[in-house]
């Protein structure tokens, strides 16, 4: 109840259209806000005085930004605004005809909820597929960040990991949901057959697995490649950035963040061990702290 208070006036604070009833409903529907050419699904939680903290989700089936980061966002909150939007072609932002999904798309959708938002500035965020899209933003805009934090990050060259091409050649059905699963969490107490069954009723959610099948296509590895930044980039990322990856992440591999804390000038890295590609949930507390 706390939450949903905060949730709701942080709405009324930035004169959001707050969709009716949803809160009680569904945590997942916040607020809509426009960027660009559709409306996006946006938490927007929180009244700390630092900088505002985006945070971009991963690319699962089904995912959205409350499901992916409903751990983090209370926790954050105490002290800071936190923003976290649907990504467009994931949970309950707008699903536009004819949307090419790629990631000058999902960039501009970043720039796009900050300028509607009257930010200037925040610490971003991003996991796996969402650090792809915080790298790629801050390379394009690198004054709009103050900080970064990747995460399990996609946008560094690699081959593409058995985990990775199952999670985005899933077909909807809960044995796939229940198969995936088991590529994401180091810990078998998580992979459940009830998070699998809500995860796989997400995933059949109108439009959902319609806009996620038609992102990544097979031959899969030109998706990896796609959403890679250029090593000179990279390199030249001025910001204070946080790596974070899991040691027995199956599906995005380890080394990718030891190459991003080999090129970013001011990075950092932190494993965590006897942990997969869900950081954020399998060591939840000493996450937020981090």
């Amino acid at each position: 109840p706390a939450l949903a208070g905060v949730l709701h006036r942080a709405a009324q604070r930035d004169g959001q259209v707050l969709r009716a009833g949803a809160m009680s409903q569904n945590p997942e529907i916040a607020s809509s806000i426009r960027t660009g050419g559709f409306n996006s699904n946006v938490h927007d939680v929180g009244a700390g005085s630092g900088t505002p903290v985006l945070m971009i989700h991963g690319s699962g089936p089904g995912v959205s930004a409350w499901a992916n980061w409903r751990q983090a966002i209370p926790a954050l909150a105490g002290s800071r605004r936190v923003i976290a939007p649907d990504m467009v072609g994931f949970g309950y932002t707008d699903r536009p005809a004819g949307i090419e999904y790629s990631m000058d798309t999902w960039v501009r959708q970043g720039l796009d909820l900050l300028d509607a938002l009257g930010l200037e500035r925040v610490h971003l965020v991003g996991n796996s597929f969402g650090g792809a899209l915080a790298m790629a933003l801050a390379i394009r805009a690198p004054e709009r960040v103050q900080r970064l934090v990747l995460m399990g990050s996609v946008g560094v060259p690699f081959p593409i990991t058995e985990g990775l091409d199952a999670v985005w050649g899933y077909q909807a059905s809960f044995e796939n949901m229940r198969s995936i699963m088991d590529y994401f969490a180091w810990s078998r107490e998580l992979v459940t057959d009830e998070l699998a069954k809500l995860r796989y009723e997400a995933s059949i959610r109108p439009g959902f697995q319609e806009s996620f099948s038609a992102m990544f296509p097979a031959p899969r590895q030109r998706w990896v490649d796609a959403m890679t930044s250029a090593e000179a980039d990279i390199r030249a990322l001025p910001h204070e950035t946080l790596i974070i990856h899991g040691r027995e992440d199956k599906v995005i591999p380890l080394s990718n963040s030891l190459t991003l804390a080999d090129w970013i000038p001011n990075a950092q890295l932190h494993v965590f061990g006897h942990c997969g590609h869900w950081t954020q949930i399998e060591h939840n507390a000493r996450f937020n702290r981090l």
